[in-house]
């Protein structure tokens, strides 16, 4: 008789005393959750994951976010143009993230950045839109999400040069290393951490991780992109950023609960959550 072999399913962390965990950054207005919306919420509510915040890169997708989140009290929303998207951009445009941004459920404003791997916009575009769009955030005192892919030395340049940042901000799915981190925190800025901190080969993200303070660190899953070890290559949902956590907790030789709490103080702070 064959045998037949199962696969165990790896169940997911649990952080203690009640801990609960935020996902900063998820875009929960994309397609790929359209047919389970509701349920992927409820496995995030019930892995731990009490908040989230849905990412708009362009606006159509802010105009989804902040309808997401006037429907679940747990959602809240950002506001932006993703460095992908700006070549479109025009005045009438600008007029209408203003105005979004004024919205209740909106917590910062981003995605936006620079992209210098896709290149859909040439990078002087770019940069034009970056720089614009960061001054429309100082304007109204919103936090700054910050996408940097294989642009490091501009984006600080432009960020340094822009500076200070009352509202703060956060360099979302942080891919840089430990020198970098300290040119980040230096702005102000929080740290967000992806799943890709779970893969083998990130030895240069989880060296990072473990020299930039728990303070300065917040979670995110960058959903339905990146999903962590155990479930690289799958779907990413907020729930399944609690085994980001806990690889955070290893690297740190902390607890998971004690990433949770702290992370979840950070993204309160700097996304004013406090009440919310």
């Amino acid at each position: 008789m064959e045998k037949t072999t199962q696969k165990t399913e790896i169940a997911l962390p649990v952080p203690g005393n009640g801990a609960v965990l935020i996902d900063t950054h998820c875009h929960l207005d994309m397609s790929a959750y359209a047919a389970d919306y509701e349920a992927v919420l409820a496995r995030a509510m019930a892995a731990g994951v009490t908040r989230i915040i849905s990412v708009g890169i362009d606006l159509e997708s802010s105009r989804r976010a902040i309808g997401l989140a006037e429907q679940h009290q747990g959602v809240h929303a950002t506001v932006g143009v993703h460095p992908h998207n700006v070549a479109e951009l025009s005045e009438a445009d600008y007029m209408e993230l203003r105005g979004l941004c004024g919205h209740p459920k909106v917590v910062a404003y981003g995605e936006i950045g620079l992209d210098y791997v896709k290149n859909y916009a040439s990078v002087a575009l770019q940069k034009e839109h970056f720089a614009r769009q960061v001054a429309l955030a100082k304007e109204l005192q919103l936090p700054l999400v910050i996408h940097d892919r294989e642009a490091h030395d501009d984006i600080m340049e432009m960020l340094e040069g822009a500076g200070p940042f009352p509202a703060g901000g956060v360099m979302h799915c942080f891919s840089g290393d430990a020198i970098f981190a300290r040119r980040v925190l230096a702005l102000g800025f929080y740290i967000s951490i992806p799943g890709v901190v779970t893969f083998a080969k990130a030895e240069m993200l989880q060296e990072a991780v473990r020299e930039i303070p728990l303070d300065s660190l917040v979670l995110e899953t960058d959903g339905p992109f990146l999903a962590p070890v155990p479930k690289r290559g799958k779907r990413n949902e907020p729930q399944l950023m609690l085994f980001t956590a806990q690889k955070v907790a290893e690297l740190k030789g902390i607890s998971l609960e004690e990433v949770a709490r702290q992370t979840t103080m950070n993204a309160v702070r700097l996304f004013g959550l406090e009440g919310r």
